[in-house]
């Protein structure tokens, strides 16, 4: 992006366009009033164990990221949250091979250079595991700068088929499934729509904040699905294949599924379906307090619709609008605060509420469809912390 570009970029997050007509910190930088000052301290929430702590980064391990010291707009890159479902797999950039079969006119395989020496696109993107939740304090999130090629391209240059509708995208990461008392070796795999395929934004990555791809985030290349959950960017990507049926892998079909009931025609039946694009959400991370004042800190996570407003309310009282970072864009996180300036001492309420330009609503749980599964933890969430 050149110089003028992203100036001009600055001036329309600043005029509040890009997210809706949003109230946007400005004068000094947000980051500056994110990060903890000196003599500043976290409020302990009391509604999670005080014993709470993030695990360190290991490999083929699990991590989440400690949202209450977010400092900075880009997560860290040994900081954004690691889920694996599968081995690891260590590949050499220069044994890489990217392969696009299928119903296509063209077979293609491309190295990482060849990927590399293509039109480079970049693009912020945020997003949070399907089976985040409070008691991690939605640690399973993250948001970084992606730079790598556009994945329309590469079909275009390939040449989907008329009969080609689903696009399926598969890891080199490999573990062995039963299936009806049958042990197989499958790889990771997730699909989409052609329609959703072909979106300008979507991206087969090889740079992450700058860098290229590391080994936990599924180096040599991954596939970045602006706007979804962290499920569908497969990592460790090393084949597209388009069909004319749909994908019916685990990770589509049998896990990673969000069973809810639903009216359909009148009767109320259980739905089940994979999950994809982020819901509505916004969560408070964090409460600080200096110099006898409070502040209140949260993110919004969305599938890219602009955003109206984001709210927090206090003990069950008004809704007051929060600031978000100017710096937020299409699919980034957006990161909100509150000045709280007249918390009394004794427990306390906050709960936000996020609400998009077509005037959906973040939902209250009680407002959410009877849901048993995990995934897709999107009511909002009331947090309570204790004044002294």
């Amino acid at each position: 992006m050149s110089e003028e570009q992203e100036a001009s970029r600055r001036e329309v997050l600043k005029s509040g366009l890009a997210l809706g007509g949003l109230a946007a910190t400005a004068g000094m930088p947000f980051w500056s009033k994110l990060a903890l000052a000196q003599g500043e301290e976290l409020v302990p929430f009391t509604d999670v164990p005080e014993t709470f702590s993030a695990p360190p980064v290991t490999a083929g391990g699990f991590h989440f990221l400690d949202t209450r010291y977010i400092d900075s707009f880009y997560t860290p890159n040994d900081d954004f949250y690691i889920v694996q479902h599968y081995n690891q797999p260590e590949i050499a950039a220069d044994d890489y091979r990217l392969r696009i079969t299928g119903l296509v006119d063209r077979t293609l395989e491309l190295t990482l250079a060849a990927l590399k020496n293509r039109d480079k696109f970049e693009i912020d993107a945020g997003f949070e595991c399907g089976g985040n939740r409070q008691e991690m304090y939605h640690g399973l999130i993250g948001n970084a700068k992606w730079g790598g090629v556009r994945l329309s391209d590469l079909l275009n240059d390939a040449g989907v088929k008329n009969s080609g509708i689903e696009v399926v995208f598969y890891g080199a990461d490999k573990g062995i499934e039963n299936i009806r008392q049958i042990d197989i070796e499958q790889a990771f795999g997730r699909s989409m729509h052609i329609d959703d395929a072909m979106r300008s934004d979507i991206m087969v990555a090889y740079e992450m904040n700058g860098v290229p791809l590391p080994l936990y985030h599924g180096a040599p290349v991954r596939l970045i699905v602006p706007g979804w959950y962290g499920i569908a960017n497969v990592k460790w990507l090393e084949n597209i294949h388009v069909q004319d049926r749909r994908y019916m892998g685990r990770f589509m079909a049998r896990d990673y599924v969000t069973l809810s009931k639903i009216d359909v025609g009148g009767v109320v039946r259980w739905d089940e379906r994979s999950v994809t694009r982020i819901q509505l959400k916004s969560s408070i991370v964090r409460v600080t307090r200096r110099d006898g004042s409070h502040r209140v800190t949260g993110f919004v996570l969305n599938d890219g619709t602009p955003l109206k407003s984001i709210e927090i309310s206090i003990d069950g009282g008004l809704w007051q609008e929060a600031k978000i970072d100017a710096e937020s864009t299409k699919y980034s996180w957006k990161l909100f605060y509150l000045d709280w300036n007249d918390a009394s001492p004794g427990e306390h309420t906050l709960v936000s509420r996020v609400t998009d330009i077509n005037g959906q609503v973040q939902a209250t749980a009680e407002e959410m469809p009877e849901k048993p599964t995990r995934w897709e933890n999107y009511a909002q969430f009331p947090r309570t912390v204790l004044i002294s």
